[in-house]
């Protein structure tokens, strides 16, 4: 069984951090029905949701997943890129150490969940202006003793890796292939992006179906004509503060617990 833990939309959110976006104003009332909608979602799928309450001064903390990275066998609580979103950090390990050891990012490494693609005892990190060299090397001293390999894969023109390459299936990828190279990723299946939706590469993957922004029609029909079960929410509003389906929530098998 799966736990999605999220976090209520901030009333901040307008605050929120932006790298390759402009600033566009964002209904609050809006980000906050899109993301019920989005939770309702995971329900839908088999979730068990965990909802932690709205970061108050916390402009991106609805985007939970960037706090930590959630293994098997333990979670490793990250340190954001962004210095504003290190106290997101607290309230999401608190809730973590409930399910598994934790392990921390320490000073002078940055590393954000969206960065990292786990994909079986393979993780792909993107280096990126979130995750940096040394983030990413304190997580491979972390996780390596547990069987894990962690595998660095240079990202461009995006926030993170997630923004860039996603999970679609057990071994089918979801991918932009002008921010991210495709032979980073050995021995999987890929489906491009249409190329006049380069934002469309960021999918959720639970169980054998996928969260996926209703925005992305084209990259939705390329997904359906694999095969792929895709269940389309809007997070419109919450794409103007550069969000998308992974973002918004931490996925925990809990039978590993």
């Amino acid at each position: 069984m799966a736990l999605a833990i999220t976090r209520a939309v901030s009333p901040a959110i307008q605050h929120c951090e932006l790298t390759h976006l402009s600033r566009q104003p964002i209904d609050l009332e809006a980000a906050m029905r899109q993301h019920e909608s989005y939770e309702q979602c995971l329900v839908d799928l088999g979730c068990e949701l965990l909802r932690l309450p709205a970061g108050q001064e916390m402009p991106d903390s609805v985007f939970v997943e960037d706090t930590a990275i959630v293994l098997d066998h333990c979670a490793v609580i990250a340190r954001p890129g962004a210095e504003s979103r290190r106290q997101e950090t607290q309230a999401v390990a608190e809730v973590l150490g409930g399910y598994r050891t934790l392990f921390h990012i320490n000073t002078p490494g940055t590393i954000d969940g969206g960065d990292v693609l786990v994909i079986g005892r393979n993780l792909y990190v993107g280096l990126s202006s979130r995750t940096n060299f040394n983030g990413m090397e304190q997580l491979r001293a972390l996780v390596s003793p547990l069987g894990y390999h962690v595998n660095v894969v240079p990202v461009k023109d995006c926030l993170h890796l997630k923004t860039a390459v996603s999970r679609v299936g057990t071994t089918t990828l979801l991918i932009n292939s002008k921010w991210v190279d495709s032979s980073s990723f050995e021995g999987m299946n890929v489906v491009e992006v249409d190329p006049r939706e380069p934002m469309a590469a960021n999918a959720l993957l639970i169980g054998e179906r996928v969260v996926y922004a209703a925005s992305h029609k084209r990259t939705r029909e390329r997904l359906e004509g694999a095969g792929i079960s895709v269940h389309t929410v809007d997070v419109s509003e919450l794409a103007k503060a550069e969000g998308g389906v992974t973002c918004c929530s931490l996925i925990v098998d809990v039978s590993h617990s």
